[in-house]
């Protein structure tokens, strides 16, 4: 039961297969998208010797979202110790209602 269908296949010298494809221009250097500007993160604690105390919610809600939730490291830059204290004090503020639930 074959089908009437005509394929056209192409073959090269060694029998395999060969699809033709549409010639693609050389992309050149000025074609190629250039990457994205990249700053590094720098940990704001340790460079601006911020205290990083419950007492001061001011100064946690730079490291905290619109809706209260803790922003990860690899967003602001912290450090890992800076990020375990940062974490530790947001959560006693957050116990006195210095700061919202997240």
């Amino acid at each position: 039961m074959m089908s009437d269908d005509v394929r056209t296949e192409e073959r090269n010298e060694n029998g395999s297969r060969e699809e033709q494809r549409e010639q693609r221009p050389q992309r050149g250097p000025q074609d190629q998208p250039r990457r994205p500007y990249f700053r590094k993160k720098v940990d704001k604690i340790a460079l601006y010797k911020l205290e990083i105390d419950y007492k001061k919610p001011e100064v946690l809600r730079q490291f905290l979202t619109e809706n209260g939730k803790i922003l990860p490291r690899r967003i602001t830059g912290t450090s890992a110790k800076n990020q375990r204290r940062l974490v530790r004090e947001i959560k006693k503020a957050r116990i006195l209602a210095l700061l919202p639930m997240g």
